[in-house]
């Protein structure tokens, strides 16, 4: 199959079903979904083959940085984001007001939350890695449980507030 056109595959995670979205230019995006998809991956396209395995042991053999050619589609803004939220280490958080700061607009706050909120790339560009300023879990598009459960994956001493 050409590079070009995208392939998808389904794999089970705790959190639920993930749909991987890519080709051989790179992973376009990782969603997870309560639904149980009918067509649940049995052959894995070759071009997600490892996306799948990386998240995988992320989730089951403790990985903590994922190796992957990434194609995210966005805005300048939005990948720009994307690469600012790459660099937060596995088992850290950040406000959004401190990755204001590292994107060096401390008033793009509602745009950075916003452009944080349109990653195409759940879990391998670590939104879930943003909090509010004193603490609490704002915002996940995947649901705060989910939020919630990746940063105790990552790790397991992390204190959360729910409200």
């Amino acid at each position: 199959m050409s590079s070009e056109f995208n392939e998808t595959a389904y794999c089970k995670t705790p959190i639920g079903t993930a749909k991987l979205v890519g080709n051989l230019i790179g992973l376009q995006s990782v969603t997870i979904s309560d639904f149980v998809f009918e067509e649940r991956s049995q052959t894995i396209p070759n071009s997600l083959k490892e996306p799948v395995q990386q998240l995988q042991d992320y989730f089951y053999k403790g990985l903590k940085e994922f190796h992957l050619k990434l194609n995210p589609k966005g805005t300048d803004f939005q990948l720009k984001i994307g690469q600012l939220l790459q660099e937060i280490p596995y088992g850290s958080t950040l406000s959004y007001r401190e990755l204001a700061q590292r994107f060096g607009n401390v008033k793009a706050i509602r745009a950075i939350a916003h452009a944080n909120a349109q990653n195409p790339l759940w879990i391998v560009v670590p939104c879930h890695r943003i909090i509010g300023l004193n603490g609490d879990l704002t915002g996940y598009a995947g649901g705060i449980w989910r939020k919630k459960y990746l940063l105790e994956l990552e790790n397991k001493s992390y204190q959360t507030k729910l409200f």
